[in-house]
């Protein structure tokens, strides 16, 4: 029935409460804020933890951890975790919580979502049935699977192959049970449910179609699962993955109209039946359908705001293409999976299918399917309902049109509403030269990511010109420079720079190359030529602070250290003045050192068994560690040990930009490996290992690249990630920018470090070899060559006295004071 609805508000309201804390409530909470809305935000959520990415739930129970998937909290706003809201007021326009509460508001947000339809059969009850919905119930999922040998999962859709890729992650033989007549019948049809049951099965999984469930049986805990035709499937788990239904009844309560068959009736401004309560998201029935994709959610949240705002923004409906790769195969869809004319190609060995529609005159596409391989995916989506650009033939055979010149009004992130044009304008009026970069400033390729291929071709297609000049002296990238000095057998700067070059160079070349100097060379950094092209730090071995002084760390691998060593470090901190600090990275820096007092510290330490720990240079700085099942009751590998045999193989190990790694002896992760360049977490089957992480300016989670390997299967793929990344990387780049920017992304790197079809992997493997065989400490080395100690002096006519300008603080003293108060010279 239709919604009747009172003229749009004409004031900007002072209070807006939002019942709900999932993905379309904080996209609601965000759009709010970043519109400048003055009010106050009130949001109350069910459950006991912030807003948190579902897209991406299935990796918690591989990779991922619950601080990983949450979203940021945004300030300003009045968030109240674990506040059900019972009832609606809407005379009073308040709401009512679990608690007793009473919250009122001038505009009121439904964001209740959706909860999993658990089909009415017998044993349903049973200890050992589970829903797939939130953070706690995977986490009762994977502790159900640790006394279990079998599961079943009841539902073949998106969700329902992903919990069988969970329960199959967890060891557990796994079944499917799909009451339609091929899997995922909403996103492919019968001939693409067929190419992908085959590519399932392969996987070791077991699966059921037109079929459904008879009862669950027991007694107590649950035993199996009996369908209707009488076959017993014997489980000891059984997660019920059979569609949503919306969260309606708040609404239903308090009189707000609802849909026959469920959800909250709203108009294209997300109003209610009430002008002063809105509906968004998964709850929400728009134009006669709940979405439950995450792009229309986050789009009816973006409508929703620009309302409240007294705004004119419109829900018309919204794209439902998927794209996405479950249980490691590729599943898209979009458009329509109808058509007067269709196009088949089908690839039963390969396990490919894919089926183009197009209108009766084949000028028009309508829609696509693709299984195995969705290479057509990114570039023909945007043309639903367009003319078609070529032959469908075409279009499927020659790499799905990634030659084509997309239109302005085509969509690109179908998550974010983000169109061709939008990136087009935001590349041209910020200059943008990379995908990170039109990320930031427009949205696309943030949630899902499956558009970030497309929005490559269209940064390659926009006429932006991205030079791969390392600056103005070489025309090459700092990757080919590599090449050339490895391949030339090149060894000093100034015959690269007449060779290769032009100029003397500058500030910006002479580093990176001293870097790959050293890199391929193995020299000590303040030899010849090469003392000449450090940066300052370089220059002086030690890091350079705001009041010119410099600090000196010592390498503490792994963070273990004897009492002797600690009283050494003392010792030289009391004596020189020095102010102390035990850092993140599990290391003692020692600050307020003089250039001229760099030697007598450093003969000092060394003598003590220490080494230099590279703070200064672009290099590896520290392997952190837990202390691992030495110690701790919950470690299940030698962290400490690992640490130390990571950290004394790679250091002094320069590479384009500095280089963080941590151990952790359990999954608690209290070593945070994933926020590292290169992490790895024991488990019971092994050590897993995680690239392209990084803590810095823009935090990035590293991603899984071998999981539960040994200890010699471990360390040798490390070894190929380092030097692949040195080999490669551009100037002061990190391994988490690298890893994005890499064309084929971790699958190629895997396919490069781990499978070596590049045929590449000996020449890493030896050359990481010749670096731990060559490694010597470049402050022991410089204590023993009086040519390079006569660079540490403050002045040449007397080097041991300090520079009577400077006035050093200790401890964070206030030094503003005491600088007032002395008498110009």
């Amino acid at each position: 029935m239709p919604v009747s609805l009172s003229p749009a508000q004409p004031v900007i309201p002072a209070r807006v409460v939002v019942v709900g804390h999932g993905p379309s409530a904080y996209r609601l909470v965000e759009s709010l804020l970043a519109r400048g809305f003055p009010g106050a935000v009130t949001v109350l959520g069910e459950e006991p933890r912030p807003a948190y990415d579902r897209v991406a739930l299935t990796s918690y129970l591989q990779e991922k951890s619950v601080e990983d998937l949450t979203y940021p909290v945004p300030d300003g706003v009045d968030l109240r975790l674990g506040s059900r809201v019972t009832g609606i007021d809407r005379a009073a326009r308040t709401v009512t919580t679990a608690t007793g509460e009473t919250v009122p508001y001038d505009v009121l947000v439904l964001a209740t979502g959706s909860a999993p339809f658990v089909p009415p059969v017998p044993g349903r009850d049973l200890d050992g049935c589970f829903v797939y919905r939130t953070i706690e119930d995977l986490d009762a999922i994977r502790t159900a699977a640790a006394t279990a040998t079998a599961g079943v999962v009841v539902g073949g859709g998106l969700l329902g192959l992903e919990a069988a890729d969970a329960l199959r992650g967890l060891g557990l033989a796994t079944h499917v049970v799909e009451m339609s007549p091929w899997l995922m019948p909403r996103q492919v049809d019968e001939g693409g449910g067929a190419v992908l049951r085959a590519q399932v099965e392969r996987l070791g999984l077991t699966v059921h179609t037109g079929a459904g469930v008879k009862e669950i049986t027991g007694p107590g805990r649950v035993t199996g699962l009996v369908k209707p035709d009488g076959e017993t499937i014997p489980a000891q788990l059984v997660v019920f993955s059979a569609g949503i239904r919306p969260r309606d009844e708040l609404a239903r309560a308090c009189g707000l109209a609802v849909g026959e068959r469920g959800g909250v009736l709203v108009d294209e401004g997300l109003r209610t039946s009430d002008p002063a309560i809105y509906a968004i998201g998964e709850c929400a029935l728009v134009g006669g359908m709940v979405y439950g994709l995450v792009g229309p959610c986050f789009t009816m949240a973006e409508t929703a705001a620009d309302r409240i705002l007294g705004g004119t923004a419109a829900f018309t409906g919204a794209d439902l293409s998927t794209k996405l790769k479950l249980l490691g195969v590729d599943v898209a869809q979009f458009g329509a999976m109808s058509g007067a004319l269709d196009v088949t190609y089908l690839d039963p060995v390969g396990g490919v299918y894919q089926k183009l529609f197009v209108s009766d005159d084949a000028a028009t596409l309508l829609g696509g399917i693709c299984v195995g391989d969705a290479a057509p995916y990114d570039t023909l989506r945007p043309f639903v309902g367009k003319p078609l650009p070529a032959l469908p033939a075409d279009l499927l055979f020659t790499g799905g049109g990634a030659s084509l010149d997309l239109p302005d009004d085509a969509q690109v992130c179908s998550c974010n509403n983000i169109g061709v044009g939008a990136v087009r304008t935001a590349i041209g009026e910020h200059g943008l030269t990379d995908v990170a970069g039109i990320k930031s400033c427009t949205r696309a390729g943030t949630s899902c990511g499956s558009c970030v291929p497309l929005l490559k071709q269209i940064l390659v297609k926009s006429g932006v010109e991205v030079s791969k000049a390392l600056c103005e002296h070489f025309a090459h990238s700092r990757a080919e420079l590599y090449q050339i000095v490895q391949v030339r057998g090149i060894t000093t700067f100034t015959q690269l720079i007449e060779e290769h070059g032009t100029g003397r160079g500058c500030d910006i070349c002479k580093p990176a190359v001293a870097s790959i100097l050293a890199s391929l060379h193995q020299g000590h950094v303040l030899d010849g030529e090469q003392a000449a092209l450090q940066d300052t730090n370089d220059h002086f071995l030690a890091n350079l602070q705001k009041n010119g002084t410099y600090s000196v760390v010592p390498r503490i691998p792994g963070g273990e250290i004897t009492p002797e060593k600690l009283i050494v470090i003392g010792e030289v901190a009391r004596d020189f003045g020095l102010y102390t600090k035990i850092t993140g990275g599990q290391r003692i820096d020692l600050f307020g050192a003089r250039v001229e007092q760099l030697p007598r510290i450093w003969r000092r330490l060394v003598e003590a068994g220490f080494e230099s720990g590279h703070a200064y240079g672009k290099a590896l700085r520290t392997v952190k560690s837990c202390v691992g099942a030495t110690w701790c009751r919950y470690g299940v590998q030698d962290s400490v040990g690992l640490a130390i045999e990571l950290e004394l193989r790679y250091r002094g190990l320069r590479s384009p930009h500095k280089l963080k790694s941590a151990v952790s002896g359990c999954a608690r992760e209290c070593a945070e490996a994933r926020s590292k360049d290169f992490g790895v977490i024991a488990t019971d089957s092994g050590w897993n290992l995680y690239v392209g992480g990084n803590g810095g300016f823009q935090p990035r989670h590293a991603d899984l690249l071998v999981a539960g390997v040994d200890t010699e299967t471990l360390i040798r793929t490390i070894d190929r990630f380092l030097m692949f990344y040195i080999r490669t990387a551009d100037r002061l780049q990190r391994t988490s920018a690298w890893l994005e920017s890499l064309d084929g992304g971790l699958d190629h790197l895997r396919r490069v470090i781990v499978d070596d079809v590049l045929g590449i992997c000996a020449d890493l493997d030896a050359q990481l070899a010749r670096h731990v065989t060559g490694y010597a400490d470049e402050w022991a080395a410089t204590l023993a060559d009086e040519e390079k100690l006569r660079r540490f002096v403050s002045f040449v006519n007397a080097p041991d006295v300090p520079d009577p300008s400077i006035r050093f603080a200790t401890e964070r003293e206030q030094i503003k004071p005491a600088l007032e108060t002395q008498v110009p010279a």
